[in-house]
């Protein structure tokens, strides 16, 4: 191997065991002027290990589009289309701003800024949970640093276009401040110390692994329909506390009043994806865009003992779709399985954006300054999902 990997470091509140090959710290190369023989050692550590870091990386758009590319060649456009600007109604309007030369290429971040590749001037938004959370932590808890995930998610449409491999993510200005307590009110006390302005990652593989066996069979067996453009139909709603997922409430866009849409462009995709490298299943699930869950029936011979939906089934209605993801994907975001990653200046990092689910964190104030450069793109084919080898082993 061409590159040196080192262990990200963990929190405390992480607990090693799950994170054995989880996170890699790339040593001693400029991501941005690779050999081919690095980047190809890239692509296989980062398949492996679903998050690399960089440190002290002097990036420019161009070379952040180049090298996201690599990873999926046919790729062309960012992995939410070029219609952002033009979808007001959509949740992620006021929070991408599309770098003029390279508009694959996204700005994200908090503040006003000025004169930035090509922007004379613009004000980012920093996305809080007190936008999309039915319930908010009050302003006095907040002066005390507690605060909440906001989506936990997949970067990709979910409509027309397939979801992205990776994303690259470059930290241009980090704000400074204490560590912040990121609190789930869920009832079960859970919370979560972590850096300010913090991206936190979960791995879909241990998503999977700690389902109980029945839940396993159902993950394995079973897709899911997401609503067609879905980042408008979703923007009336409210989002759990914990930011897993919408609450049912019946406030989505109706279907009537949506951009245009057809039928054929409604994504469907397994739950579990297939990594291209090492063939582990992830769960990789957008729970706030799921509108269905297609469930198959058990294959010949399985047992039927102790089996949810051995016969395959189709739940349809919100509530009980989003009450089912839940039961499954919630395990995986306790405190001791997420990694809050605490940004420097000129960190990258890029992630296996089908092998993770992610969420920024945390409470800025309009001075802290946060200005990162993100880019991923759709997908030149859709995700692969189990075998019928698979299919046979956990159901």
């Amino acid at each position: 191997m061409t590159i040196e990997l080192k262990p990200l470091p963990l929190p405390n509140s992480a607990e090693p065991s799950h994170f054995i090959n989880f996170g890699r710290e790339v040593k001693g190369i400029n991501p941005g002027n690779c050999t081919s023989e690095q980047l190809e050692d890239i692509k296989q550590a980062l398949y492996q290990h679903e998050v690399l870091l960089f440190r002290d990386v002097v990036l420019t758009p161009e070379q952040q589009l180049k090298l996201t590319k690599e990873f999926d060649p046919d790729s062309e456009i960012y992995g939410h289309g070029g219609k952002l600007e033009s979808e007001k109604s959509s949740i992620l309007h006021s929070a991408l701003h599309a770098i003029p030369r390279v508009p694959q290429v996204q700005l994200i971040g908090n503040g006003m800024i000025h004169d930035h590749e090509g922007l004379a001037e613009t004000r980012l938004k920093h996305l809080t949970h007190k936008t999309f959370h039915k319930t908010i932590i009050s302003p006095e808890d907040e002066v005390k640093g507690f605060t909440r995930f906001y989506r936990w998610h997949i970067d990709a449409a979910l409509y027309d276009l397939s979801p992205p491999r990776v994303t690259t993510l470059y930290a241009v200005r980090v704000p400074e401040g204490p560590n912040q307590i990121c609190r789930y009110d869920d009832g079960t006390g859970d919370e979560l110390e972590v850096p300010l302005a913090t991206t936190a990652f979960v791995s879909g593989q241990t998503m999977f692994q700690l389902l109980p066996s029945e839940l396993k069979s159902v993950a394995v067996r079973a897709n899911v329909k997401y609503a067609p453009h879905p980042y408008v139909w979703m923007a009336p709603a409210h989002a759990k506390s914990t930011g897993l997922g919408i609450e049912s409430e019946s406030l989505e866009t109706p279907l009537e009043q949506l951009p245009s849409w057809v039928e054929d462009k409604i994504k469907i995709h397994p739950v579990l994806w297939k990594n291209p490298v090492s063939e582990a299943l992830s769960f990789q699930v957008h729970p706030c865009c799921a509108t269905e869950v297609l469930i198959k029936p058990l294959p010949p011979g399985a047992s039927r003992e102790n089996a949810l939906y051995p016969d395959g089934a189709h739940p349809n209605e919100l509530s009980e779709v989003r009450d089912l993801l839940y039961r499954m994907q919630r395990p995986a975001i306790a405190p001791s399985l997420v990694y809050p990653h605490k940004w420097n200046d000129k960190d990258l990092i890029i992630f296996h954006n089908r092998g993770v689910l992610h969420t920024v964190v945390g409470t800025l104030q309009p001075d802290q300054v946060r200005v990162y450069h993100q880019c991923n793109l759709a997908a030149s084919e859709d995700p692969i999902g189990p075998s019928n080898e698979d299919i046979i082993k956990w159901a």
